[in-house]
């Protein structure tokens, strides 16, 4: 127990030095000085004397240039900025000329702070602070904020922050200074009612009077001490109602570290909800950039599907045999061992989706008064499976057509166009005539891109076994194509599929032209602009997070003096860092979400709009632009973050 004999802080050949143009200043000149527990003392002196320099030594809040100062025989000047803190949250309480409280807390939340940094339970620290604030006449205060507070309520809540960790010396600085005669003459009473409680009160003030109420006057002039005397004048005043509350925190390391952290959170939200229009003008960037990658990766994810879709329309997905050994072969006509069979053959195969054997020949047709040169294809009643064919007006053939040799016939639209442009009524039920031969017309196709085997002549499509019989007088085919499945690389299909043939010919007598190279190239153009749009909408988030970056550097600089007192009162470097982390990552993860959002609205709006295009989200990308978007705030946020730990108590404190 520390006794008269045993100084509870002791100064020695302190000396405060300050940079000044190319010299020094000193402010503190070699001071000697002792303090006793249970002391109240009155440190006295003019403007610049040196007296607020002092008291921040004594709390700690900032270390001499050379000497020694120990507190129960212990030394400050070895200790680690942490250590510090530890003393201020757990020795000092401080009461400041110009309050300190800060402004989006209210009275109760800011008597709370220092026990927070102490790790004490939420529900015990509000408890004590409430007990607190009611001794000092501000029980119907608690839920008010210090702009609702007079100046001599926000003083008396100083005080109440200053003694809830049951702080054993008391610093005030000018406690009375902006106070008027009747606010200022009960704070001092209150003071003295603490001192008579049996804690130890420091007193930083340039009026005498207010001096003369302590029983020690320590008088300091251009920072030498010029006077310590005992107060004759002093009359200790008798404690009839405690002020303190008794002191039961117990936090584990545990739950400290988790309660902090829970608190860290919550003070974060109050400041972003306090300062809603700079939190969103901060996400801007974020929203932004999200809503961009998730937009640019569904737009080519939707361009991907829609593209394969209209290549998958033309039968780029296919392969085509054909005799001979290439195009041009002068012999190809004379081969005859691509056959039906061939065709039936290849259709049972895993990799196979559809076959169709196809023949063709060019003849003249008529429709009334009306006639053109025309292709006509017999193909087998796969063949509008494997080119992706759709019907716009009456029915498609079937194999029975095929099996029967049925002189039906499928015409495109440009047969449509050449013969019954002009015929009132559908052409479906009609007989035209190919060269000699009549043919019922059973359907009109749909107009289909040109591609791989679509011609801009007028084509029919009838079965191949009546173009065999009726026109051609040959059962060897022209062609085969073979439509692979969607879960096949065609690579490999082609390379089986030769295989295949030649084992059954005997003799590499085919050549095969593989349509799926123009799919990759489409679908490899179509990923590279996705990736083009993806690294442009990339780059804007990047952006978005230096803007994250710049803001957040700007709102430590505004919030320096928060910072100063939240040191003040106890909190440690890695408290700050934490809270102003935790207060980035949260930005960063809500302008995420209303990215999100903003990016699924988008895809809304553009789908009531555009029906023949749609947005592709991917599961993938909202999940990876989520995740990017917390990373932004931890890599951008660092910065700020550490610098606002980083800052000099005092400087922060005295920075208006």
């Amino acid at each position: 127990m520390t006794t008269m004999s045993d100084p509870l802080l002791t100064l020695e050949k302190i000396r405060r030095e300050f940079p000044s143009g190319e010299g020094t200043l000193a402010v503190l000149k070699d001071v000697d000085l002792t303090f006793h527990a249970g002391e109240m003392v009155a440190i006295v002196g003019a403007s610049g004397s040196g007296k607020s320099t002092l008291m921040n030594i004594l709390g700690c809040l900032d270390r001499p240039t050379s000497g020694s100062y120990r507190i129960s025989g212990r030394e400050t000047g070895e200790l680690e900025p942490d250590d510090l803190a530890e003393l201020r949250r757990e020795h000092f309480g401080f009461i400041f000329q110009r309050y300190h409280l800060l402004p989006e807390l209210t009275a109760l939340g800011n008597v709370e702070i220092p026990a927070i940094y102490s790790g004490v339970d939420r529900k015990e620290r509000r408890s004590a602070a409430r007990v607190l604030l009611n001794r000092l006449g501000l029980a119907d205060r608690t839920g008010h904020r210090p702009s609702q507070l007079s100046g001599g309520q926000q003083q008396r809540v100083s005080i109440a922050r200053a003694l809830i960790n049951g702080a054993q010396v008391i610093l005030a600085d000018e406690p009375t200074g902006a106070l008027d005669r009747s606010s200022g003459e009960e704070v001092l009473r209150i003071l003295e009612e603490l001192n008579a409680d049996g804690k130890t009160i420091i007193i930083v003030t340039h009026d005498m009077s207010v001096a003369k109420r302590a029983a020690r006057i320590i008088e300091i002039d251009d920072g030498v001490i010029t006077s310590d005397r005992a107060n004759p004048d002093f009359t200790p005043r008798v404690a009839t109602k405690p002020v303190t509350v008794k002191e039961t925190r117990n936090p584990g390391r545990f739950g400290g570290l988790f309660g902090r952290l829970g608190e860290a959170l919550r003070m974060a939200l109050l400041s972003m909800n306090a300062h809603r229009l700079r939190t969103f003008l901060t996400m801007l960037g974020i929203i932004i950039g999200i809503a961009s990658v998730v937009c640019v990766v569904a737009l080519g994810a939707g361009s991907t599907e829609q593209v394969l879709s209209q290549i998958s329309s033309l039968g780029t997905n296919t392969i085509e045999v054909f005799p001979g050994e290439t195009f041009g072969d002068v012999r190809s006509g004379k081969v005859r061992t691509l056959v039906v069979d061939d065709a039936d053959a290849l259709a049972e195969q895993p990799y196979v989706d559809g076959v169709t054997p196809t023949v063709s020949t060019g003849v003249k047709i008529r429709f009334g008064a009306y006639e053109s040169s025309a292709q006509i294809n017999g193909v087998g009643s796969q063949y509008f499976k494997v080119r992706g064919t759709k019907i716009a007006q009456g029915r498609l053939f079937d194999e029975t057509s095929v099996v029967n040799q049925e002189q039906v016939a499928v015409i495109d639209e440009n047969t449509r166009k050449a013969l019954f442009d002009k015929f009132d009524g559908s052409p479906v039920g009609q007989i035209l005539f190919a060269g000699n031969v009549p043919v019922r017309i059973i359907g009109v196709a749909e107009p289909q891109q040109a591609g791989f085997g679509v011609s801009s002549n007028p084509s029919i499509f009838m079965p191949y076994t009546a173009v065999q019989t009726r026109f051609l007088g040959d059962f060897s085919l022209r062609s085969i194509t073979v439509r692979i499945s969607d879960n096949v690389s065609t690579t490999l299909a082609e390379e089986t599929l030769t295989r295949f043939l030649t084992r059954r010919h005997g003799a590499k007598d085919f050549f095969i032209l593989n349509t799926d190279e123009i799919r990759k190239t489409i679908t490899q153009t179509t990923q590279t602009m996705t990736l083009l749009i993806s690294a442009i909408a990339v780059i804007s988030l990047v952006v978005g997070g230096i803007g994250v970056m710049n803001i957040m550097l700007v709102t430590v600089s505004e919030r320096i003096n928060e910072i100063g007192v939240r040191m003040a009162v106890g909190a440690r470097r890695g408290d700050i860092l934490q809270q102003f982390l935790i207060e980035a990552v949260l930005v960063c993860l809500l302008g995420g979400l209303l990215g999100i959002g903003l990016a699924l609205g988008f895809g809304y709006v553009f789908a009531q709009f555009v029906t023949t295009f749609r947005l592709v989200y991917s599961n993938v990308s909202i999940a990876s632009a989520f995740l990017c978007s917390t990373l932004i705030g931890v890599a951008f946020g660092f910065l700020p973050a550490r610098n606002a730990s980083r800052l000099d108590p005092v400087v922060a404190l005295n920075r208006d």
